[in-house]
Parts: C-alpha cells; sequence; structure tokens
C-alpha cells in the first residue's frame, strides 16, 4: 500500500519497528486496541518535544480510552532511549532510521542530505484499520483533539 492509498477506513500498513528498549514492536500485534501513532521530525527539539511531553501528561486519558500512543522519527534507539529518559516518557518511541515505515504512510520528508519524519498522526483501531489521519499537526493541542477524537471514534 502506497502512502497516497492510505484512506481512513483502509487495513493499516503493518511494520515491525525497534523501540527505545531495543524491543521489536510489531503493528498487527497491537490487534484489540486503539493505537495513537504520531511521527515527529526529532528528538529534542522544541515541537517534538512539547508534542511528547504532552502525550505523557495526557497518558492516564489515553489509556482509559485503551489507546497505546507509540511515537516514531528517523532517530535511532539511542536517541530515543535518552529522549525518553530525559522527559519520562511512559510510550513507545520507535525507530525508523531508514524512513521506511514514515514513507508508507506518506510521512517522510527527504531532503536529500538528510531524511525527517513529518508531524503526521493516525490513530488506528482496534480492527487494524485507519480510524483518523492528521496531517496538519499542532504540538500544543494536538493531543487534546485526538482525546476529542477518540471519544467520537469509540461511540
Amino acid at each position: 500500500m502506497s502512502a497516497n492509498t492510505i484512506k481512513v477506513g483502509a487495513t493499516a500498513p503493518d511494520f515491525t519497528l525497534v523501540d527505545q528498549n531495543n524491543k521489536p514492536q510489531t503493528l498487527s500485534k497491537m490487534r484489540g486496541k486503539w493505537v495513537v501513532m504520531y511521527f515527529y521530525p526529532k528528538d529534542e527539539t522544541p515541537g517534538c518535544t512539547t508534542e511528547a511531553c504532552n502525550f505523557r501528561d495526557n497518558i492516564l486519558s489515553l489509556r482509559v480510552k485503551k489507546a497505546e500512543v507509540w511515537g516514531i522519527s528517523v532517530d535511532n534507539t539511542k536517541s530515543h532511549a535518552d529522549f525518553s529518559e530525559n522527559h519520562k516518557l511512559p510510550f513507545t518511541l520507535l525507530a525508523d532510521p531508514k524512513g521506511r515505515v514514515a514513507k508508507q504512510y506518506g510521512s517522510l520528508l527527504n531532503m536529500v542530505i538528510f531524511k525527517i519524519a513529518k508531524r503526521h498522526s493516525f490513530i488506528i483501531d482496534p480492527q487494524g484499520k485507519v480510524a483518523k489521519i492528521y496531517r496538519n499537526v499542532n504540538p500544543k493541542t494536538h493531543v487534546e483533539i485526538i482525546l476529542k477524537d477518540l471519544d467520537q471514534l469509540q461511540k
């Protein structure tokens, strides 16, 4: 499935990436749970730190809605481990150093000399379908919008 064909209602493209603890995580193994998957440009940058800390500060509200949070960037596992530890992030950060998954989801910005993930997010429902796509994300308010959308989607 190419990024252009990712639509609400479609099965989310499956993948396996390594998390900040060097443990492989596979999207299809999350069936039965809601997954809030957010792509972000770079660990320890202002907008990305704001967004991650907002997810951290709202993690209990997200878990009440049976939603798991996965942050994905092209940073490596060491960078993710440091970022997670520095900000006490209680959720999974996935390393996509080649940008393969970001590209699958239409979230890769390839600038020839470097690659970064665009700030895009997806809500994946318990059946593994794309329930919501966010292409214009404000790191300060994004989590509030996701919580409201989860309320609507879970009705």
